[in-house]
């Protein structure tokens, strides 16, 4: 296929400034994305009822929905990747703001070129994410009465019923499982996840791993299958089969 004929990726920029709007929207056109704009959470599902979109740029401080009541919708509507892009700087937005399921989180002012790089990044995850397996990879994985299907990305629990995971969750739960009873550093996984080491007050993975727990787990706050190894990470610690 000609690069010209490659799909152009899409991207709603959701804030409540249009001068923030039209920046990014003209940086990002620039950049060969397609862009569309919202002033609020209205029209921002408005918009994805109707197009296609790749993924979400979104303000924390919108008028009427707070940004992180949508961050919520999203994680449960929609299975796209979601990247925060906010004034609110505070080490508690942004733990809440990753436990609710974004895929990243950026503080204002920022540097285009920097937010350019994490939204290619999390494209790329995402994409990697959805592809089917290579050749040679397990189509599926059982663990703990659990089966992971890897060609459908889908997730059963024990008792059959489906368990929606977002890209975020699906990619750490692939490293996982191909890892099991391996003690992994927040480093690591950071690297596998997001291609990028842990800053120091950087809570992502813990962010992460506490969503997977939250499905996955009979006692989220006495974790039995993922467990924290103080100092250090986490062990994924069931036996795992490939079926």
């Amino acid at each position: 296929m000609k690069s010209s004929d490659m799909p152009v990726d899409s991207l709603l920029i959701v804030d409540d400034e249009p001068d923030v709007r039209n920046l990014l929207a003209r940086y990002f056109n620039a950049q060969g994305f397609a862009t569309a704009t919202a002033a609020d959470g209205a029209q921002m599902r408005e918009h994805l009822q109707r197009s296609r979109v790749d993924l979400v740029l979104l303000d924390l401080g919108l008028p009427g929905e707070d940004g992180l009541s949508i961050t919520r919708y999203l994680r449960e509507a929609w299975q796209g990747p979601v990247v925060i892009v906010t004034g609110r700087g505070e080490p508690v937005d942004r733990v809440v703001g990753l436990e609710l399921g974004a895929d990243d989180y950026v503080t204002k002012p920022f540097d285009l070129r920097e937010l350019l790089a994490r939204v290619r990044s999390v494209l790329r995850r995402a994409r990697q994410a959805s592809q089917a397996p290579a050749r040679n990879t397990p189509p599926a994985f059982a663990f703990a009465g659990f089966t992971l299907d890897t060609a459908a990305r889908t997730l059963h629990a024990p008792d059959g019923r489906p368990i929606a995971l977002t890209t975020g969750e699906y990619a750490l739960l692939r490293v996982l499982v191909d890892h099991p009873n391996h003690v992994l550093t927040r480093d690591q996984l950071m690297t596998k996840l997001h291609g990028r080491d842990t800053g120091p007050f950087d809570r992502a993975i813990d962010a992460q791993v506490g969503r997977l727990r939250r499905k996955i787990e009979t006692d989220p706050q006495r974790p039995r299958l993922i467990q924290s190894v103080r100092g250090t990470g986490y062990v994924f610690t069931p036996t795992v089969r490939s079926t």
